[in-house]
């Protein structure tokens, strides 16, 4: 699940929920904007930049990092990452802070006591959003991000629960933004249902959102991108195939992991489909919940 993405989606459209994480947020809080940056030599690509409004003084620039998996040097990056910034824009701002959210502390870095002046003092804020309080006594917009932490058997009916308070408590287009964003993180925590199973557990109709088809063409996307490249290595004609090989891969993969082992004979003729053939089948297999199912998808196309 990349829970990366879908935090940055989140601050994109409320950029100030990252100061109500914070004790002592800026007074302009409601003003900053949210980007991407890139810090060359050597280049850093910071995904997560809060930057102060340009027409007022140099204000504080706020780093945030959203980390769900274990990295033990994630504070050597971070920091880096930051200062190297804020030295090669040292007349924009006045000062910096880094933002790093958890989902528990168990996920942070072992050795911290290199950083021990940072982490101790005001500057970096660290959220462990398993501490921040039960869903439904939080902020809406908090209690979207809390959803990406709670265990699989609470998450549908989190989910639904958030739905309809969004329905409830949001304007048109805010609650647009946030049903887009609680259905990514259910899709892709149950991504091994079926869009009918996962439309009827939240209720909803997933082809009403872009999750649907964002998700369908993920595992059709590194296989086009494969062909590309060896196209460009071995010529239009071996890259057609390569990219073609390359895909027959990919939506085989994807059948196994969905509908488990798939007979040798059905594998053998997905094999011989023809690459618009298999992108077709590639958009169809989520639909798919047995063999047979994908079996007669076959046999109506081939015959």
């Amino acid at each position: 699940m990349r829970r990366d993405s879908i935090f940055y989606k989140i601050f994109q459209q409320s950029p100030s929920l990252l100061f109500e994480l914070l004790t002592n947020p800026p007074e302009n809080a409601d003003k900053y904007k949210f980007d991407s940056v890139a810090v060359k030599e050597p280049k850093f690509e910071i995904d997560g930049v809060f930057l102060p409004p340009e027409n007022a003084t140099p204000g504080t620039v706020y780093f945030c990092e959203v980390q769900f998996q274990k990295d033990e040097k994630l504070y050597e990056r971070v920091f880096a990452e930051s200062s190297l910034y804020f030295y090669r824009n040292r007349d924009r701002f006045s000062d910096w802070q880094a933002v790093i959210i958890y989902p528990s502390q168990s996920i942070e870095q072992s050795d911290t006591r290199p950083h021990r002046a940072l982490l101790n003092g005001d500057q970096v804020h660290r959220i462990y959003l398993d501490e921040l309080g039960d869903i439904r006594s939080l902020p809406l917009w908090l209690a979207v991000m809390v959803l990406t932490t709670v265990e699989e058997e609470q998450a549908p009916s989190q989910a639904r629960y958030l739905l309809t308070r969004t329905r409830q408590e949001a304007s048109a287009p805010v609650s647009n933004a946030i049903i887009e964003i609680i259905t990514t993180i259910i899709a892709y925590r149950f991504e091994q249902l079926s869009r009918k199973e996962v439309e009827s557990m939240l209720d909803i109709t997933l082809k009403e959102t872009r999750v649907y088809r964002e998700i369908k063409e993920e595992g059709l996307e590194e296989g086009r991108k494969e062909g590309r490249e060896e196209g460009r290595e071995e010529g239009r004609k071996e890259g057609r195939e390569e990219g073609r090989e390359a895909l027959t891969h990919i939506v085989s993969r994807l059948l196994t992991k969905r509908l488990g082992e798939i007979p040798q004979d059905v594998l053998s003729v997905v094999g011989g489909l023809q690459l618009p053939m298999l992108e077709e089948l590639g958009e169809a297999l989520l639909d798919f919940s047995s063999v047979a199912d994908l079996q007669a998808w076959l046999q109506a196309r081939i015959n």
